[in-house]
């Protein structure tokens, strides 16, 4: 996988100098399996707590989708948060929210320039519906602000699109204590924090074999033996052959994206937005960088690839969303996979007596990985039992091969019903607004004509009110009202 830099920054990061491999036996408290975000949080934190910690890395820090990925933090998971409800419940839902809460604050507090020099830090988030939903809208801001204590703002359409010139967005849910950051320099910086709390990181040593019975636990890798007490496996969908099985519950999904050169005052024009734009169906994530640059993700596969060859692929996306801003000059392209889980939440939790597992981000990792690291290293050196909140969401294997074929068919089918109803939306919203001006058109001609315009048409079954009865009536006058249609069916009784 490519290494280049999300940053519009060019040049190395001083902490992505390489590490050293492990090559002598080594003795820890606590032993990571993966240089992730999850990770290197797990190792930062235990070893912050007074724990002696080793990190196994089988390439380089953040090498994958960690080191890969637009940096934008905010509170939730991938699993929409009714179908969460639906699961574990309202009142272990505002639990586990809270923890994602936690996690995107973990951030926060570490992706500081004091802490991560350049770091590029910028707030508010805001997610944008491809069709007119309001009522949808307004049910999902209740629930976020009302049920999970949750800062959130409903955007109208006229808001969204002052911002965004495009007529491809309607409504839109604005999050201001979301934010962004450099999420190359984040990993990395993440890393140095963790080697300067006391934790050990070594690259280029995959994992040969585990032994995971007894107090302490034998790892094997191609140079050196280590033993611990705790193993963290925290190696996303490449944790390799001795935990095959356990990578096999997650659904490696690429995604894909791409930094342009400058495009000066024109994006200014497109975008007045500065913070991170998602849409509601998942297609589209990108951001302003660097001042006039764009930092676009899109496509996505179920299988690795050369990010050079979504490269056009970005570029018809961003003209498709923005036409204006025509065909952008990209500057560098990158991707990175990521863990889906069936159930669409992370796994985190304890295996086993001392074998620990976060993984299954999925496309939410910044806030989660971070929750998932605080979580185990306080469940291992303090015994917090929150992890169990995750238990409803056990392991479940992602069907292989079959798995990935079906969630490519099941990703093509989720973008063209996501691109039919977008165009549905814009064809009704175009028809209303040509509606608007005929009528108002009419009505223009009528007053300059003196003419009233065309009489109200009731629909078909409308009951026409009645109309008032005569004034004599009212005034006890002679008119004789007519006999009803009932009183001729009344016998003669005088007979």
């Amino acid at each position: 996988m490519s290494e280049t830099s999300t940053s519009a920054v060019d040049g190395p990061d001083a902490a992505a100098l390489p590490r050293a491999r492990l090559a002598f036996d080594l003795d820890v408290d606590v032993c990571v399996v993966g240089a992730g975000l999850a990770g290197l949080t797990v190792a930062r934190e235990t070893a912050r707590l007074g724990a002696s910690v080793a990190v196994l890395e089988g390439r380089q820090v953040g090498w994958n989708a960690s080191g890969h990925q637009l940096g934008t933090v905010m509170p939730g998971f991938s699993l929409p948060i009714a179908d969460l409800i639906e699961r574990v419940g309202l009142d272990d839902a505002r639990e586990l929210w809270a923890l994602s809460k936690e996690g995107a604050e973990y951030v926060r507090s570490t992706a500081t320039e004091e802490l991560i020099p350049g770091i590029g830090y910028s707030d508010g988030a805001l997610e944008v519906s491809n069709v007119d939903v309001g009522e949808a809208l307004i049910s999902r801001l209740q629930t976020l602000a009302e049920d999970f204590a949750t800062d959130v703002e409903g955007w109208q359409v006229d808001r969204v699109r002052s911002v965004l010139k495009t007529g491809r967005y309607f409504h839109g849910i604005y999050f201001p204590k979301a934010f962004q950051i450099d999420g190359r320099k984040y990993v990395h910086g993440l890393a140095a924090l963790a080697t300067r709390a006391g934790a050990r990181i070594f690259e280029d040593t995959p994992v040969v074999s585990i032994d995971f019975s007894g107090i302490r636990k034998r790892i094997v890798t191609p140079s050196a033996r280590l033993r611990a007490s705790h193993i963290v496996l925290a190696g996303n969908i490449h944790l390799g052959a001795p935990l095959k099985r356990l990578s096999e519950t997650l659904l490696p999904v690429w995604r894909y994206a791409a930094l342009t050169e400058p495009l000066g005052a024109q994006l200014a024009a497109a975008i007045a937005f500065q913070g991170s734009v998602t849409d509601s169906d998942g297609i589209d994530h990108f951001r302003v960088v660097g001042g006039d640059r764009l930092l676009w993700a899109s496509p996505e596969a179920t299988w690795d690839a050369r990010p050079a060859r979504f490269g056009a692929a970005v570029q018809r996306r961003i003209a498709t969303v923005f036409p204006q801003l025509g065909k952008v000059p990209i500057e560098k392209t990158f991707g990175g996979a990521v863990g889906v889980t069936v159930h669409g939440m992370p796994q985190v939790g304890q295996l086993r007596k001392g074998l620990w597992v976060a993984s299954g981000f999925g496309r939410q990792g910044l806030n989660t990985s971070a929750m998932a690291g605080q979580l185990i290293a306080r469940s291992i050196l303090w015994g917090d039992d929150r992890w169990r909140l995750f238990s409803p969401f056990e392991l479940v294997w992602a069907g292989g091969t079959t798995g990935r074929v079906a969630g490519h068919l099941i990703g093509l089918w989720a973008r063209g019903a996501s691109s039919a109803s977008g165009a549905l939306a814009r064809y009704r919203e175009g028809a209303r607004a040509k509606q608007r001006v005929r009528e108002a058109r009419l009505a223009e001609a009528n007053l300059r004509a003196g003419t009233r315009g065309p009489q109200r048409r009731d629909p078909p079954g409308a009951v026409r009110p009645v109309p008032p009865p005569p004034a004599e009536l009212r005034q006890g006058g002679d008119a004789h009202p007519a006999i009803s249609q009932e009183s001729e069916n009344i016998p003669d009784r005088s007979m």
